[in-house]
């Protein structure tokens, strides 16, 4: 079965930066040139992590503040610096996987895929994208 591995680069602006990188995984389907099967995106560090959400403003802001709410930012944690980074990613998962259909990934209508930085500062990311199928 036929695999492709592509990379997604991003430069984010820190602490809950949510990039809508839908268009980017399409593109790296199609040009794996794989019709059907699944394409999984992953980031590899412990304080970025992936969904799929509705890339609408105010959804932004209400995923932003239920973020806050769930891991506070101020508390006593034992890890120093970015504790709560580190739990926000771990809470979320660092890879979706999408069917594809006749070489689309299978997306809702209001369904895009985010990437969301949870550092505390702005950092430069990869992104990988892989693609399995026929």
């Amino acid at each position: 079965m036929p695999t492709f591995l592509g990379e997604i680069g991003l430069k984010t602006k820190g602490e809950i930066d949510l990039v809508d990188i839908t268009l980017e995984v399409i593109e790296t389907v199609l040009e794996s040139g794989i019709k059907d099967g699944i394409v999984t995106v992953f980031i590899p560090g412990a304080t970025g992590a992936l969904t799929t959400i509705e890339y609408e403003h105010s959804l932004l802001k209400d995923f932003k503040n239920c973020l806050e709410e769930l891991i506070p930012k101020n508390r006593d944690y034992g890890h120093p610096g970015n504790a709560h980074s580190h739990l926000r990613a771990s809470v979320l998962g660092p890879s979706v996987s999408i069917p594809v259909k006749n070489g689309n990934p299978i997306l809702g209508t209001w369904q895009q895929v985010v990437f969301i930085e949870l550092d505390t500062r702005p950092r430069s990311r990869r992104i990988m994208v892989s693609v399995t199928g026929d």
